[in-house]
């Protein structure tokens, strides 16, 4: 069976599947998003996203429009009980390497509206609501998948089948895809308020690191902020989502009169990687290949890493511009970065979630006396760059992530370059197109000691050297 429905069926509609599918539309790929509900879910999930991934909502169309809705605060606390400071990481409203704020907390459903948005305006995808992949089965040359829609079952032909359903998803549950857990699960309730007075609420991004309740209480997209409570043993999620219970524990915050309460849910926070991202013709994105603590605000833009991961490999092949083998980089490349955003997130939890006053107060004397010998972070570690997959390896920055610069003019780099892969060569900057990041663009290549550049679709370093060299060598992973 040769005849295809679609290049690559995307099972869920969230922003990892959306953007996945925009990010594909660029490119000429035939998509269709097959999700089950009705609509966007109207209210509040992630909260942030950082620099790298609102690099990735630029490619999507969408970032000025989400950008113009978040708020930035100047710092992240971790406070103890009296309120005095464990950890402070700060200048997150700077620019980072991705060209936009460090940390941008956002309106999720407002992120969804934005992307659905954008790709309404392929005409080579498509998204369906109320349709899910109740089964599917793989061959050789693609999957065959059977989606029940409001009008009856349908049988959509794909070449590829991409699982960005959820942290429960069906497709790996199907594929036999077993998880690797990292062993933290907590109960949390979230509450989320609109805000009609913000002289009253913290202006910076805190956890209250309080063995009687640790609490987390962060900005959100503009009109929102949120709160987060641990659960303690022995409260039931009925029990604490009490409207009467919330304002008890908001009490301390003096906020009556300047919030009103727009979401309360129970969540169990929990830290898994699944084994398999990829099992022949089908994938998994997403929560449905990792779930992340949000102590580090990581949880949809790994999602989003992913996509910008997958975009350029799937359209490559199925253009038959690659070998099918392309797409087993995907796994190596994103797991150890994936890893390390869990870990700092289980970190951060593990510091947060100290329910023993003993306990507490062996972690706040450990912090203030690494305070005081200056061994305090004072932000987020970098996360590992790709070592291993789809680069050069040996070469001078290979797998390290390539930052978009900025010209006088407020011009971003990936807007003029496109959005294929760059072969950036000194002796080519002054050139009409790289003329005005000529400065930053030779710091660059003098600190990592190189002639020229190969800089993939996704904004990782695949190598430098000699241009040649770099010709063939990129031809030689991503070409038949």
């Amino acid at each position: 069976m040769t005849d295809f429905d679609c290049d690559v069926l995307i099972a869920g509609g969230g922003p990892t599947g959306v953007t996945l599918a925009v990010l594909l539309a660029r490119r000429g790929v035939k998509v269709i998003v097959a999700e089950k509900e009705a609509d966007i879910y109207p209210l509040p999930r992630a909260a942030h996203i950082d620099h790298e991934c609102m690099r990735i909502l630029q490619e999507a169309g969408v970032a000025d429009e989400v950008m113009a809705s978040s708020r930035r605060a100047s710092r992240y606390d971790f406070l103890n009980a009296k309120g005095e400071i464990l950890m402070r990481f700060e200048g997150s409203e700077q620019v980072g390497p991705g060209g936009w704020p460090l940390a941008n907390m956002i309106h999720q459903p407002s992120v969804e509206d934005a992307l659905r948005r954008s790709l309404a305006t392929f005409n080579t995808a498509e998204l369906h609501s109320r349709w899910e992949v109740k089964s599917f089965a793989a061959d050789a040359d693609g999957v065959l998948a059977q989606v029940a829609t409001p009008d009856g079952s349908k049988t959509i032909r794909a070449r590829y089948l991409v699982g960005a359903d959820g942290a429960r998803s069906p497709v790996r549950e199907a594929s036999a895809i077993a998880f690797d857990d990292l062993n933290f699960e907590e109960p949390w309730l979230v509450v989320d308020v609109l805000v009609d007075d913000y002289s009253r609420l913290p202006s910076e991004n805190l956890q209250i690191c309080n063995p009687e309740r640790p609490t987390t209480c962060v900005l959100m997209g503009e009109g929102r902020h949120r709160w987060e409570f641990m659960i303690k043993p022995g409260e039931t999620a009925e029990q604490v989502s009490e409207d009467a219970f919330i304002e008890r524990l908001l009490e301390p915050w003096n906020v009556k009169g300047a919030v009103r309460m727009e979401r309360k849910a129970v969540y169990t926070f929990r830290a898994r990687i699944a084994a398999q991202w990829r099992k022949g013709r089908v994938l998994l994105a997403g929560d449905a290949a990792h779930q992340t603590p949000p102590f580090a605000g990581q949880g949809m833009c790994s999602g989003l890493r992913d996509a910008a991961n997958l975009a350029w490999k799937l359209a490559a092949v199925v253009k038959g511009e690659a070998p099918d083998a392309l797409l087993d980089s995907y796994q190596p490349e994103r797991e150890p970065n994936v890893r390390a955003t869990i870990e700092m997130a289980i970190m951060m939890g593990k510091t947060v979630c100290i329910t023993s006053k003993w306990g507490a107060f062996l972690r706040d004397m450990k912090f203030k006396l690494a305070r005081k010998l200056g061994k305090l972070p004072d932000g987020p570690p970098a996360y590992p760059p790709i070592s291993t997959g789809a680069i050069l390896e040996g070469s001078a920055a290979a797998g390290s992530y390539f930052p978009q610069l900025i010209d006088n003019e407020g011009n971003r780099l990936d807007e003029q370059m496109g959005i294929g892969q760059w072969l950036i060569a000194r002796s080519e900057l002054a050139s009409a197109k790289l003329a005005p990041f000529r400065k930053p663009l030779e710091r660059w290549m003098d600190k990592s000691g190189v002639e020229a550049v190969l800089v993939r679709p996704d904004r990782h370093v695949f190598g430098t050297g000699d241009v040649a060299e770099l010709r063939s060598a990129w031809d030689d992973q991503t070409r038949y």
